[in-house]
């Protein structure tokens, strides 16, 4: 006698298969964190940025005996056009544009220095040294940006 055996797979079979793809698709979400990859991303912006404007600083001073440029005082204050504004001394001399924190103005770069703007950085001199120090306050992952010449 010829017994008919159907092919095919059990339910329980196919719900183990489903289980463990679960499991490795958690396993693959939580190993990639999209989240904290961009975070990353921008906290790398930041570090670049805080060196460029940094620069531009330095250079500044380089080619004017040592003065820095005007709004940059010995208290923290935001570079932004209420604040430090620096715009006009280092916006096509020495940079092509004023650089922006990833999540101020859509990450946007500030070349027009006679319209309001915020970069999301901050800038400050030295009492007794002249040093500066250009900062990212809104880094991300509880880290700290921030770079003194």
């Amino acid at each position: 006698m010829l017994k008919n055996y159907k092919k095919g797979f059990t339910l329980i079979e196919l719900l183990v298969v489903i289980g463990v793809l679960s499991v490795l698709l958690v396993i693959t979400l939580v190993a990639i964190n999209p989240s904290r990859q961009f975070s990353l991303a921008n906290n790398t912006k930041r570090r670049s940025d805080v060196n460029s404007i940094l620069n531009a600083i330095h250079q500044y001073a380089a080619d004017n005996k040592g003065v820095l440029p005007t709004g940059i005082t010995t208290i923290v204050q935001a570079v932004s056009s209420s604040a430090a504004n620096v715009c006009a001394s280092l916006v096509s001399n020495y940079l092509a544009a004023l650089p922006a924190d990833p999540l101020t103005n859509n990450g946007a770069s500030v070349s027009d220095c006679a319209v309001a703007y915020t970069t999301g950085y901050t800038v400050v001199k030295s009492a007794t040294n002249n040093r500066v120090t250009v900062a990212a306050p809104d880094a991300e992952l509880s880290e700290a940006i921030s770079v003194t010449r």
